[in-house]
């Protein structure tokens, strides 16, 4: 008889963590959720899901009691107030993981990096970032490694820009596309042949879960690339075309010259202004430890995943289901 695994996922209601309680649930988790707002009517009915804030140490701790899994899929939104908020919400999962002997799941970026590892990243590359969001994530990652000691084991997943159905703010629908309208053009954040990493949340999620459920071939302290897609500006706005059936869709300049005016006056800005130089040099994950553990692929194709994703954010109509 199977043994049911339970996993709490903190910040399921942002786009990644949303995902993960997606993922784990489809793959027989049982699955709770932490966060600020009421359940959304796309989560599963079986999901247990707990009102609280990951700031109150407490509040994780209670959602975790039996828990083999935590999820910090948690961020501040837009970005705002990282300096003062991500270490404090690590440490609260991190307690919450020492009580029940639990393995975290950090999903992680690519900040970590500074160009001198570019364009080939492996997970061992050195970690010298050239911004603070940079360092904050380098820090996470070593208090998850110091966390070992205590009996807390640890997964990250490492991933580009999202993109998906359920992704919430990202790049792509906020940046190189207008959600909720049907695409006229593509803006691109870099010169047209400039290639960036893409990374689609439900297989990022589902990837995820199929790690987790290899506890016994996991180090204590394990991370793995999610290479995705990497693709230059031409080849994007192509795939967007096609999954959108708008042959004639133009690639133009993202204007960084508006987020230059607005950054002074908004912390989001801001840090998407510092982040620039992510799309001024290119950055691939190596994923081949991740493809010979899961023995291939986990990527969708690019023209379906791009196809959900548009219908998700309102640029096409929903799929029609028989």
């Amino acid at each position: 008889m199977a043994v049911e695994r339970t996993a709490l996922v903190v910040g399921a209601g942002g786009g990644v963590g949303g995902e993960m309680v997606r993922a784990l649930s489809r793959r027989g988790w049982r699955v709770r959720a932490l966060a600020r707002s009421a359940k959304p009517a796309t989560v599963p009915d079986a999901v247990d899901w707990h009102r609280g804030d990951v700031m109150q140490a407490e509040d994780v701790r209670r959602a975790a009691e039996g828990a083999q899994v935590i999820v910090h899929a948690v961020n501040p939104p837009g970005y705002r107030g990282w300096g003062q908020r991500v270490l404090p919400m690590l440490d609260s999962t991190l307690a919450a993981a020492r009580a029940e002997r639990a393995r975290v799941l950090l999903p992680g970026t690519v900040y970590n990096f500074g160009p001198e590892t570019f364009p080939l990243v492996a997970e061992d590359a050195p970690q010298r970032p050239p911004t603070r969001k940079g360092e904050i994530r380098v820090a996470m990652e070593q208090r998850l490694a110091a966390a070992a000691d205590g009996g807390v084991r640890t997964l990250i997943l490492r991933c580009g820009d999202f993109f998906g159905p359920h992704a919430g703010n990202s790049w792509f629908s906020l940046g190189l596309l207008k959600a909720g309208v049907p695409p006229r053009r593509v803006s691109y954040p870099a010169a047209p042949e400039h290639r960036h990493a893409w990374a689609y949340l439900p297989d990022v999620a589902e990837t995820a879960a199929r790690l987790l459920e290899r506890e016994d071939e996991l180090a204590e302290v394990e991370c793995f690339h999610f290479g995705g897609y990497w693709l230059d500006g031409h080849e994007l706005t192509a795939a967007i075309a096609c999954a959108a059936g708008r042959p004639g869709l133009r690639l133009a300049r993202f204007p960084w010259w508006q987020v230059a005016l607005g950054a002074p006056f908004n912390e989001t800005l801001r840090e998407l202004r510092k982040m620039r130089y992510l799309w001024r040099e290119p950055l691939q994950l190596d994923d081949r430890k991740l493809r010979a553990v899961l023995g291939g692929s986990p990527y969708t194709p690019l023209e379906e995943a791009l196809r959900i994703t548009l219908a998700g954010i309102g640029c096409l109509p929903p799929p029609q289901r028989p």
